[in-house]
């Protein structure tokens, strides 16, 4: 569990960093370099395992990563760094929800409590949705919760049933590797255009960052710290970040919130929170 802690603190810095400094940049570019330094950290790790084993990872990668991080860097061109981190909120129902359509077994309070995790996040922009993007937008974080919520319990079940287990830093290559691939058909066109996306210095020294310490390193203690807690925990622990990132964004990055969007966070984290009390 403390591993999770650890990672949650961490990435609370990075949701006002990805909305207020690589602002402009392609999506699938900053995901797409984020990954091929993640993959870089752990391949002078990696070592063979069977090919089902390292396919089941690789397909782990590109939904928990790539997919993920696709639908997650685009919901930034439609809503602020606290706005994505406050509808986070429901990744621990499709933590918690999945392992239950998994273990073939029935939880109506984590229906109930998504449906009104969604609701409220639909209502904190209802008043200012002048245009659809800012459902766009929530509709995209959905996604990428989905994404990462497969991924952690696909994690889970694919080391748990290998022959001859490997530590967990020889394998993360697979990972991070199928999360680079699955965005290489959408990212490399980008890379190689007669413009490509050119970063500041100070922007470049924030992708490196991202890359090697928040996706690379953060991303394997936190897949590493779910299998060593039961889902109900994992689920709850999902939300640790967002009242972080949410503060991180208002008090460093100042981003500007009204009273109902705060009060409207709180209790979306209070309702995410009741129905994964147990595993």
């Amino acid at each position: 569990m403390t591993l999770l802690v650890l990672v949650s603190f961490v990435w609370a810095f990075s949701f006002g960093l990805i909305g207020n400094q690589l602002a402009g940049l392609p999506p699938a570019w900053l995901a797409w370099i984020r990954l091929g330094l993640s993959a870089a950290v752990f391949l002078p790790f990696v070592r063979r395992v069977p090919w089902k084993s390292a396919l089941a990872l690789f397909a782990t990668g590109a939904v928990q990563f790539g997919l993920m991080y696709l639908a997650y860097m685009t919901s930034f061109r439609y809503l602020k760094s606290h706005e994505v981190a406050l509808f986070t909120v429901v990744t621990p129902l499709f933590v918690a929800g999945l392992d239950d359509l998994f273990g073939r077994k029935f939880k109506p309070w984590n229906l109930l409590a998504a449906l009104l995790a969604v609701a409220g996040a639909g209502l904190i922009k209802w008043q200012s949705m002048e245009t659809a993007a800012p459902l766009y937008g929530i509709l995209l974080v959905q996604a990428s919760n989905l994404c990462f919520a497969a991924g952690q319990l696909a994690y889970r079940s694919v080391m748990a049933r290998m022959a001859k287990p490997l530590p967990d830093h020889r394998v993360f290559f697979w990972l991070h590797f199928g999360g680079f691939a699955a965005l290489t058909p959408i990212a490399l066109p980008l890379a190689l255009a007669a413009t490509p996306p050119a970063p500041t210095p100070a922007q470049w020294a924030i992708l490196v960052y991202l890359g090697i310490v928040a996706s690379g390193l953060c991303f394997f203690l936190w897949n590493r710290g779910a299998r060593l807690v039961n889902a109900g925990q994992l689920a709850v622990l999902n939300n640790l970040k967002i009242p972080l990132a949410v503060a991180v964004s208002l008090l460093i990055f100042r981003e500007t919130a009204g009273l109902p969007t705060l009060l409207a966070g709180a209790l979306l984290i209070a309702v995410a929170l009741f129905p994964v009390r147990k595993s």
